[in-house]
């Protein structure tokens, strides 16, 4: 396994990388709460831990990647309402349009996107843990609430003091809680909102416990790696600590956190619950998939980026374009010729070169993931290639493939130079499972308007449904 150095957001230093039961590393990284369709920021966020985990799984790591989906909050509840729609069913929705995003993106390297809804008997475990414990407290509407003063490092991942938390700095005062600091943990049903009942009275969950009930049910007490969004580490990630650790005891919840920066619109985050946004699926179409990937690992992913609509994906498009240039052209001689056919080899410094490079490439990347010099080598490469007198026309099939190789690892690792254009039958089988989970969640509902409105989205790209007494099947539609 190769070592490697990651930024640790909790001791504010780059620090070398040891797992806690190698080779295998648990990777958690807070997802998408599908109330809206997913925007360009987010694209940033999962590409770049794509990339972790590609990098990873090729040193030689077991990595177990887990990806969350908040498919109930307050914003959900609030967007549902406007639209007219079961709040369970536009998240399913936005969900599945963000897969279908993320599949055109290259993103294919979690292996589990676990529902919050799906995990209600152990929030509602994890809850009657700390009220026993004594770290939570049931107010009278049957809401419960976590104390943070009974934890006294809460503070200690965003560096946050709670004196900062008194009633006019971030928080409203609500006389439900002991102090204004506390925060849900379960929420007390509403009217016409989705709810299960507990001990303390019907309800539903709140917003960060999700998320270490997941993590403890999945990884166990302690894991290896936490992402997400440089934005979650106040408050969210702190109240993820105080609330795990609370509950086993055991500390430190994460053996290192690791948060990307953020992308903003001309100088301002972007959100969707502030609306200037640009969506993922217009950025995708604007650019295409390799040139917003080039785009958004053209940068350190600890930087922030200043994202131009009009300039920024223009850029990458000629940038992605000159990167190619070398790389199709080798290509075109391969499916010509073939790999085999004669022809003259290469000097033998270009194929060190060549060879030497792909070790440089993973030696820059085991340093904190810099991707930004790893595509600058990349750049080197493409211009070495141009500039040689060996030109790739005159070499044989052997000579092509080696002074590709560099070109190998970026699609292996950075996810370049292998956009798909999807199809039901072919990479976006996935996706379509995921449809189908959805639409049987819907048909379960009784919602059977939302059911059929999956059949027709999924029949429009090509992908046909025949429910039958043994459950649901598909096929591609015929051509034409």
């Amino acid at each position: 396994m190769r070592r490697f150095t990651v930024y640790d957001s909790r001791a504010r230093e780059v620090r070398a990388f040891s797992p806690i039961t190698p080779p295998r590393v648990g990777l958690y990284v807070c997802g998408l709460t599908p109330y809206a369709p997913a925007h360009v920021g987010h694209g940033r966020t999962f590409v770049v831990f794509d990339v972790v985990v590609r990098a990873l799984r090729r040193w030689g790591y077991r990595v177990f990647y887990v990806q969350n989906v908040t498919n109930l909050d307050d914003k959900l509840i609030a967007r549902a309402a406007e639209e007219g729609v079961d709040p369970l069913a536009l998240a399913d929705r936005h969900f599945v349009g963000y897969r279908l995003a993320m599949e055109r993106l290259g993103v294919r390297s979690v292996n589990d996107y676990p529902f919050a809804t799906d995990f209600v008997p152990e929030i509602l475990d994890q809850i009657r843990r700390l009220v026993e414990r004594g770290f939570a407290y049931p107010a009278s509407d049957g809401s419960v609430y976590f104390s943070v003063a009974k934890f006294p490092e809460y503070g200690k991942l965003s560096g946050q003091r709670v004196e900062a938390l008194r009633p006019g700095a971030r928080v409203e005062v609500d006389p439900r809680k002991r102090a204004p600091e506390d925060f849900v943990i379960w929420k007390a049903a509403t009217p016409g909102e989705p709810s299960w009942p507990s001990p303390w009275g019907p309800g539903r969950p709140g917003w960060h416990i999700e998320d270490t009930a997941m993590t403890l049910r999945l990884f166990g007490d302690q894991y290896d790696l936490h992402g997400g969004g440089l934005d979650l580490i106040f408050p969210h990630h702190e109240a993820e600590i105080a609330l795990a650790e609370s509950t086993t005891g055991r500390s430190p919840l994460v053996a290192y956190w690791m948060h990307s920066g953020l992308l903003a619109l001309s100088g301002e985050k972007m959100s969707k619950s502030v609306g200037n946004i640009v969506s993922l699926d217009e950025a995708i179409e604007r650019a295409g998939p390799g040139p917003l990937r080039l785009y958004y690992l053209n940068a350190h992913y600890r930087s922030p980026i200043d994202f131009d609509p009009a300039r920024s994906l223009e850029e990458a498009r000629e940038a992605y374009e000159r990167l190619l240039g070398p790389l199709r052209r080798g290509r075109e001689l391969l499916a010509r010729h073939g790999d085999e056919h004669p022809g003259e080899e290469a000097p033998a410094p270009l194929l060190r070169e060549a060879e030497e490079l792909v070790e440089r490439l993973d030696a820059t990347l085991a340093v904190d993931f810099n991707t930004r010099e790893a595509i600058a080598l990349l750049f080197g490469w493409a211009r070495r290639l141009s500039e040689t007198g060996a030109t790739l026309d005159r070499l044989s099939g052997a000579a092509v493939v080696e002074l590709l190789a560099p070109y190998d690892w970026a699609r292996e690792v950075l996810g370049l130079f292998e956009e798909t254009t999807g199809g039901a039958g072919g990479a976006w089988g996935d996706v379509v499972g995921v449809a189908l989970a959805a639409r049987t969640r819907a048909r379960a509902r009784g919602d059977f308007a939302e059911a059929d409105r999956i059949r027709a989205e999924l029949l429009a790209i090509g992908v046909e449904l025949e429910d039958g007494s043994d459950g649901t099947r598909w096929r591609p539609t015929s051509p034409g």
